[in-house]
C-alpha cells in the first residue's frame, strides 16, 4: 500500500468514524452508565466485530451474504431488534443518574459489554454491505493483498477506538456535570431512544 493510499484511507475513516450511529450511541450510553472502564470493554467488542468482518471480507463470505438477499434480510432483522432491544433496556431498566467521580464504576462482567458491543457490529448488514464496497476501492492489484487489508484494519481499529472513546468521553464528562440530577436519566433515556430509532430505520430499511 503506497502513502498516498494509506493517508487517503485514513483520512476517509476518519471521517466516518465520527459520523454518529448506533456504535456511537451504545458507547455513550455505555459511558454513562459504567464509566470509560465500560467504555473501553466495549471499545473491545467493537474491534472484535472489525477483525470478524474483514475476516469475512477476505474469505469472500461479506461477498457471498450480499448475494443471497434472504441471508442479509435475516442479519437485518436480528440486528434491527437487537439495537432495539439496548434502547429499550437503556429506557425501562434501572438508571444509575450519575457517574461517580470518586470511586471507578464498575461495570457487569467483562464479556457481557464485549458480547453486546459485537453483536451492535456484526449484526449490521449495512456495516457487512459498505465495507464491501468501500475497502476495494483502496486495494491496489500489485501490493500483497492481506498486506493491505491487515493494515486497513489496523487504521480502522485506531481510529474507531480513538472517535468512539472521545464521544464516551463526552458522555462521561457530561453525566459527571449533570449528577444527582433527573437530567441525567433522561439523557440516557435519550441515548437508549436514539439506538430505537436506528432499530426501526434498519427494519424499515428493505435496500
Amino acid at each position: 500500500m503506497s502513502l498516498e493510499v494509506f493517508l487517503l484511507y485514513l483520512a476517509a475513516w476518519t471521517l466516518l468514524a465520527l459520523s454518529p450511529g448506533p456504535a456511537v450511541f451504545f458507547m455513550m450510553g455505555l459511558a454513562t452508565r459504567h464509566g470509560m472502564r465500560g467504555a473501553v470493554i466495549g471499545a473491545i467488542g467493537i474491534s472484535i466485530g472489525h477483525i470478524i468482518v474483514f475476516g469475512a471480507l477476505a474469505l469472500g463470505l461479506v461477498a457471498l451474504l450480499a448475494s443471497f438477499s434472504g441471508a442479509m434480510t435475516v442479519i437485518r432483522i436480528v440486528g434491527a431488534l437487537y439495537l432495539m432491544y439496548l434502547g429499550a433496556r437503556m429506557i425501562f431498566g434501572k438508571t444509575q443518574g450519575e457517574v461517580r467521580t470518586d470511586t471507578v464504576p464498575a461495570p457487569p462482567a467483562h464479556g457481557g459489554i464485549v458480547l453486546q458491543a459485537l453483536l451492535v457490529q456484526i449484526t449490521n448488514p449495512k456495516l457487512l454491505l459498505f465495507v464491501l464496497a468501500f475497502l476495494p476501492q483502496f486495494i491496489r492489484p500489485d501490493y500483497p493483498l492481506l498486506l493491505q487489508l491487515a493494515i486497513m484494519l489496523m487504521v480502522t481499529i485506531v481510529v474507531d477506538a480513538i472517535a468512539l472513546l472521545a464521544y464516551a468521553s463526552l458522555a462521561v464528562r457530561g453525566a459527571r456535570a449533570l449528577k444527582g440530577s433527573r437530567v441525567m436519566t433522561w439523557v440516557e433515556r435519550a441515548f437508549g431512544g436514539a439506538l430505537i430509532f436506528f432499530g426501526i430505520k434498519l427494519l424499515l430499511d428493505r435496500r
